[in-house]
Parts: C-alpha cells; sequence; structure tokens
C-alpha cells in the first residue's frame, strides 16, 4: 500500500511540474523601415555633429507558447522614404501567423513611427502606457501623438487594457512591459526572458542611439528630461542585475544582437 501511494505521489508531482513548466518563449524582429536622421536633435547638450546618422524601424513578435504579442508597429509601407517595403502583416504571414492569432499589440509610445501600422491587428488587446492613452483620448490630444492609429480602439472596437504600472504580460514572468517616461508621458519599453540568449530589452525611443544610453544624451523634444535620465538609469540597472541584452531599437549597430529574420532568437 505504501509502495502505491509512493508511486501515486510521484506521479501526481511529475503532473503537477509539467503543468506549471514555463511555456517556450523566442523573439523575432521585423524590418520596420531605415533611413538616416540628424543626430543634432538627439541631444540637448550639443554632444553630436553628424546631421546625417543612420536610423532604423525595427518591430518585434514574441511567441509565448501558442499565443502572439507584437511589438511596436511600424510605419505603413509607402508612407514616406523611412517607411518599411513589406508590411507587418506580409512579416507574419511568413512567420505563418494570422493577423488574427495576434493576442497583443504592445506600443513602446505614440509615435507614427511606433503605431502607423496598429490598424491591421483590429483583434489584438493593445497594451499601451495609462498616459499614452490619456493624451490620446483627450479633448485636445498631445502633439506627435498618433492618434488616427487608434481610432479603432478609441472608438471602442478593439479591446486596451492601459497600463499605470509595469505588466507581467503573461502572468510568468517571461515578458514585462516596464514604465520607462521621458519620451513621452506613458512610455514603455520590454524586458523578455529567452531561455538560451537570456533576457532582452526592447528599449522604445527611451534611447536613440549608443550615444545616449552611454553618456545620457536626452533629446530636447522629449516630454521631460528629469524622467529621460530616470529611465536610462533603470535600463543600466537591468542590463547589470539580469546581464541582459540591451537593445536600442532605432540604432542600426543593434539589429545584429538578434537572428535575421525570419529566425527567431530562443
Amino acid at each position: 500500500m505504501k509502495t502505491i501511494i509512493a508511486l501515486m505521489a510521484g506521479a501526481l508531482a511529475a503532473f503537477a511540474a509539467f503543468a506549471q513548466a514555463p511555456a517556450e518563449v523566442t523573439l523575432t524582429r521585423l524590418d520596420c523601415g531605415s533611413g538616416f536622421n540628424d543626430s543634432r536633435r538627439f541631444s540637448d547638450t550639443f554632444a553630436y555633429t553628424d546631421p546625417k546618422k543612420p536610423f532604423t524601424f525595427s518591430c518585434y513578435v514574441v511567441k509565448h507558447g501558442d499565443d502572439y504579442m507584437v511589438w511596436d508597429t511600424g510605419f505603413v509601407p509607402g508612407s514616406n522614404p523611412n517607411a518599411p517595403k513589406v508590411s507587418l502583416t506580409d512579416q507574419l504571414a511568413q512567420l505563418k501567423v494570422k493577423p488574427e492569432q495576434v493576442k497583443y499589440v504592445g506600443i513602446s509610445h505614440f509615435h507614427a513611427d511606433h503605431t502607423s501600422q496598429l490598424p491591421s491587428l483590429p483583434g489584438a488587446t493593445l497594451l499601451i502606457g495609462q498616459r499614452e492613452w490619456q493624451a490620446l483620448t483627450a479633448p485636445e490630444p498631445m502633439p506627435g501623438a498618433n492618434v488616427a492609429a487608434f481610432k479603432h480602439w478609441i472608438s471602442g472596437g478593439g479591446k486596451v487594457e492601459p497600463q499605470a504600472a509595469d505588466k507581467d504580460v503573461f502572468g510568468d514572468g517571461t515578458v514585462t512591459i516596464l514604465r520607462t517616461p521621458g519620451h513621452t508621458p506613458g512610455h514603455n519599453m520590454l524586458l523578455v526572458r529567452l531561455k538560451e540568449k537570456g533576457p532582452v530589452v526592447l528599449v522604445g525611443d527611451a534611447v536613440h542611439f549608443h550615444e545616449n544610453y552611454e553618456h545620457e544624451g536626452v533629446p530636447g523634444f522629449n516630454y521631460d528630461r528629469a524622467q529621460t535620465l530616470a529611465s536610462i538609469q533603470r535600463i543600466k540597472q537591468l542590463e547589470k542585475n539580469l546581464k541582459a541584452t540591451v537593445i536600442i531599437q532605432h540604432d542600426p549597430r543593434d539589429i545584429a544582437k538578434l537572428p535575421a529574420f525570419p529566425a527567431a532568437a530562443k
């Protein structure tokens, strides 16, 4: 009898361990455009002199078990010289992902280069900073907010979850939205914990280039200078404490930190 009980207990323990096993998580970078920008705009202390610096626009797909999340959506193809040649949905199709399979679309902030293809994911739950959402839905939206891309959610056609604090997206610590205000009032970044590569931080526009990150260069057009510096410090402490890979989404030098499309980091 004791043997049977022991075997049953072992089986139950094994089943519990299996049931609680974390979902497999992967991270894929999508090409959401490229071009050049004037680096002199990105430091209010006149630290940079190059009027033509390479600039990239990156979007990402997180696969969590059978669920998908898109992080930032980029410009619409053909909308401007920096826009991608291939749409977000066409790139998803190459990954065998249909728009209706995307459970969440997370937005670092409300600017057009991060949000313009949002309407192509109408069934996804929108995850956005609370203060971004307030700025979008105010009687007079904040200048620079790409209100048109959010109309589906603003009108009640899609589900939205404004984030007032950090959010554990899937409830198991593998994908976390983290507050990094400063560039805009409710700016967020994304922490993805991968089994093989380790933690990866997608910074949105908390910083734009390596130089901003290394020397705490603050663009003069940011919403709040002090908050920007505090957010940069948060990223640096995350990098140190978690031994994380920090990816500056607009810096072409960080593209190679993830496998080339369509491969995914694991």
